[in-house]
């Protein structure tokens, strides 16, 4: 099948999520249909996606649907599943941008194959070494802290840290427009004495590294938005992104609790509640979409398997930002000077 040629072409996962197709579909419709600015492929089960589509009253031209027959499960090995499951809606969507049909490919299915594909089939921006996720949190200051990695590698060397960085850095000044934003190397402490070899290790690196780099941070610092990133090891930052996830969900169950403890706490967090809901609202996985996958030869974004229509949504709408702003070009350019570097040495 031919696709047409637009400047920006987004394919979407709609088998992946928890409550695909209908969330993935709908959402993906949505983002179009506040854009416009983008070709929009749907890649899955033509006949699901179509009863999604025709049960909403949705219409799509059947040239922006390529058909799939095969979908990877959650609970599915990564590795295993993109190699036995070649017609599946990662793969074949993975595939879609290897071969210059997508510029860009969203999915909230399999984290794990996910990774995989956009890291083996789309393949790694030259001068990476492991592609990075990154999270956005949220501060006291009002803003965000985006903490790199956050589950893309599990066991990192300082020269990966020191990418995550430099990637991270493109990221945050691109998209939220941090002009030399601020880098924190996570830590056990502030002194430059404390941390394990790889956090020593990278600290001399980041030193000499054209970034913002302002030394070891705590997990507090995080919260606080002492900087605007923070730079940690794969296996750390997917602890602290699980744990972060699961605050909201802790906050929103202690004021249900206080509010059944009688009436006039109904009545107070009823008066209460515009402001609980607006002060939570950035703690939402839903308003951020999903995680960008950076220093893969694309646009890759990862959403959570329980995506709502409006994460789904988002996801599609970060994405087609990162293609307007030229993310991955940038980050190629910018790691030029870093792999000719390694290579003299």
């Amino acid at each position: 099948m031919t696709l047409k040629n637009t400047n920006c072409r987004i394919a979407i996962d709609a088998m992946g999520g928890d409550f695909a197709p209908q969330n993935a579909v709908i959402g993906a419709v949505q983002a179009y249909n506040q854009s416009k600015d983008f070709q929009l492929i749907l890649v899955g089960d033509r006949e699901k996606i179509m009863e999604v589509l025709n049960s909403n009253n949705l219409s799509l031209d059947s040239e922006n649907i390529v058909h799939t027959s095969q979908t990877i499960e959650m609970h599915e090995s990564p590795t295993l599943a993109i190699k036995t499951k070649q017609d599946s809606s990662i793969v074949v969507g993975a595939k879609l941008v290897k071969d210059g049909k997508a510029d860009a490919f969203v999915s909230a299915g399999n984290t794990g194959a996910m990774m995989a594909a956009c890291t083996l089939i789309i393949g790694r921006i030259r001068g990476v070494g492991r592609p990075t996720i990154g999270a956005a949190l949220p501060s006291e200051k009002g803003g965000v802290c985006h903490v790199f990695d956050v589950g893309a590698s599990v066991d990192s060397k300082p020269i990966h840290l020191l990418e995550y960085a430099i990637m991270g850095s493109i990221f945050v000044q691109e998209m939220y427009g941090k002009n030399n934003p601020t880098v924190g190397l996570l830590s056990v402490g502030e002194e430059e004495d404390k941390g394990n070899e790889l956090v020593k290790a990278t600290s001399k690196l980041l030193k000499e590294a054209k970034v913002n780099f302002v030394g070891n941070v705590e997990g507090r610092d995080i919260l606080k938005g002492t900087v605007d990133i923070v730079v940690c090891d794969g296996y750390v930052g997917n602890i602290i992104l699980k744990f972060a996830e699961s605050v909201i969900g802790l906050l929103k169950g202690k004021i249900r609790n206080y509010a059944n403890q009688g009436l006039w706490n109904k009545i107070r967090v009823l008066f209460a509640r515009g402001t609980l809901r607006n002060s939570l609202e950035d703690m939402d996985y839903q308003s951020h979409g999903g995680v960008p996958l950076l220093g893969i030869n694309g646009i890759g974004i990862i959403g959570h398997g329980s995506s709502s229509e409006l994460a789904i949504k988002n996801m599609v709408l970060k994405a087609k930002e990162m293609y307007d702003k030229k993310l991955t070009q940038k980050i190629e350019e910018s790691l030029k000077s870093l792999t000719e570097r390694n290579n003299g040495s």
